[in-house]
């Protein structure tokens, strides 16, 4: 028995003794319970609203009322004319557009019917549907109110009716692969990329190889950056792959400009490599950078990218974290070119922050990593 405790010990010993990997093992679950049980929400908030209304009636400025005063909607825009909606949306000025018709109260009141359009970004269908549904509620509601503001005073109720006209931008047909695919996309370069970068360097360390070549006349730096380059080749084969694959498989078009969309890539796919080396820094062993590189990764990507739940319903915490998650520029960007099919100006704001995540991060690995190996 006291040989049987002697090995019980000896194994805690042998796992204390990384205490790196001890963190991430402990760290990781207790981050994932934290920020999913705040962020994963069917429900949306902080619709962005920009308004058009020509008549500026009574009903109309109601109506506006009911949508500032609703928490998922944001009342930030007045537009100039209903043709400024499209324009506006492609500079991700707001997320959804109310076009009252000219005359509305006359036209209510007399002919008994008005119409009002929604437009909608498409682009995340579910995002999309569920504005819209919100919206109708709204309208119900407030045709409720008249209904019975009218009975009240003997009118005739039933002769009244606010009809929506919905237009779904980007994707009128509700293509769910138009919103999956770009998200795919960044789940897949980052953990790819970091997982076979921080591997292959962990790999040559635990084999003591590493210390080998930076006994080379080869400066550390031109080592490191030669492991990294058949992986940035590697990973751009990829790329094309899924591109392929998304236009004659899936039949997501790609609407922007094809080079301006690869550079975009290529610039994630140097940050997701640059990760790697940062995690290799951070860890001794394979199987904590498959754990660090793999699940530390996936949760942020899946659940503060935008890929699934829509950032603007989570709190503000949330939001301010989700701002170092690259994946979160990259699918706003790329969903940008693909589906929406923009120029370059309007993702210089993502181009700007991807290139300058991997800056900082291919700074800090490589002065990490030459430390610890000196």
């Amino acid at each position: 028995m006291k040989q049987f405790w002697a090995f019980i010990i000896k194994e805690f010993e042998h796992i204390f003794r990384d205490m790196r990997t001890i963190l991430l093992i402990i760290g990781i679950p207790i981050a994932q319970i934290l920020i999913i049980g705040f962020a994963v929400s069917t429900e949306v908030k902080n619709i962005r609203v920009a308004v058009y209304d020509p008549s500026n009636d009574v009903s109309t400025q109601l109506i506006i009322n009911h949508f500032e005063s609703s928490r998922s909607f944001e009342v930030v825009r007045s537009l100039q004319s209903p043709d400024e909606a499209e324009r506006l949306f492609q500079q991700n000025a707001f997320d959804f557009a109310l076009i009252f018709s000219e005359h509305f109260d006359e036209n209510l009141y007399h002919t008994g019917e008005a119409s009002v359009q929604f437009i909608a970004d498409a682009s995340d269908p579910n995002y999309g549907n569920t504005a819209v549904a919100y919206a109708t509620n709204i309208l119900s509601d407030y045709q409720q109110e008249l209904m019975q503001k009218a009975m009240a005073s003997g009118m005739n109720s039933a002769n009244f009716r606010i009809v929506p006209q919905v237009q779904m931008l980007y994707n009128p047909e509700m293509n769910g692969s138009y919103n999956f695919v770009p998200g795919l996309m960044g789940m897949v370069f980052i953990l790819i990329c970091a997982m076979m970068t921080s591997i292959a360097i962990v790999r040559e360390k635990e084999s003591g190889t590493m210390e080998v070549l930076l006994a080379s006349p080869v400066k550390p730096i031109y080592i490191v950056i030669s492991k990294m380059i058949p992986y940035f080749l590697i990973s751009w084969f990829i790329l094309i792959i899924i591109l392929l694959l998304s236009i004659f498989v899936l039949n997501v078009p790609v609407a922007g400009n094809l080079i301006w969309l690869n550079v975009f890539s290529l610039i994630y796919i140097l940050v997701a490599l640059s990760l790697g080396l940062l995690i290799s820094t951070l860890v001794r062993t394979q199987v904590a950078a498959m754990l660090a590189s793999g699940m530390g990764l996936m949760m942020p990507i899946m659940i503060l990218s935008g890929m699934i739940f829509p950032i603007e319903s989570m709190p503000p915490v949330l939001q301010w974290i989700s701002c170092i998650v690259p994946a979160r520029w990259y699918i706003s960007g790329i969903r940008k070119i693909m589906i929406e099919g923009v120029g370059v100006i309007h993702i210089l704001k993502e181009m700007l922050i991807l290139t300058g995540m991997a800056a900082a991060i291919i700074t800090l690995s490589l002065k990490k990593f030459k430390t610890r190996l000196e």
